[in-house]
């Protein structure tokens, strides 16, 4: 059985009839072809596939598509000005080379900019607390951590 789902997707209207057991991350991967948000585990355990919805940060592969219908989402594609200029997390990472194989990347770069908005100038432990639940394979979060702290003075 097929449901259509229509939403808000980087600031542009999204519609398309999808199974009704279509998860939310295979609807922005396969049906809008925006492949930053990464799958990783299928579980909500990495993170990678984490996004923004209606202004909050959640992981994609546990919702459903129909259970996104008439929200505002917004991708790893979505945040970079349309001028191409990085959004100031992602610069941030750039700057204090937060990412190794950049397979997480999106979901914590999404994470964090979540994270700043209620922590504004979190310390190193809120940081990696509040990462809990984004798993990175590569870099050991320092690095990581070093960004979102950047990212929240060039925020001051």
């Amino acid at each position: 059985m097929t449901v259509k789902v229509s939403l808000t997707v980087n600031g542009k209207p999204a519609a398309a009839e999808v199974e009704e057991r279509t998860l939310l991350v295979s609807f922005i991967r396969e049906t809008l072809r925006l492949t930053g948000t990464h799958v990783g585990c299928d579980t909500a355990q990495c993170g990678a596939c984490t996004i923004h919805m209606d202004g909050q940060a959640v992981k994609s592969c546990n919702i459903l598509a129909m259970q996104a219908e008439g929200k505002s989402i917004t991708t790893i594609e979505g945040i970079a000005s349309a001028d191409g200029t990085l959004h100031p997390m992602q610069e941030a990472f750039r700057q204090n080379h937060g990412l190794q194989c950049g397979f997480c990347t999106p979901g914590m770069v999404m994470s964090a900019i979540d994270m700043l908005r209620h922590y504004p100038h979190p310390d190193e432990a809120t940081i990696r607390a509040e990462l809990d639940g984004n798993l990175c394979r590569c870099t050991g979060y320092h690095n990581i951590v070093k960004a979102i702290q950047a990212a929240s003075q060039a925020s001051a």
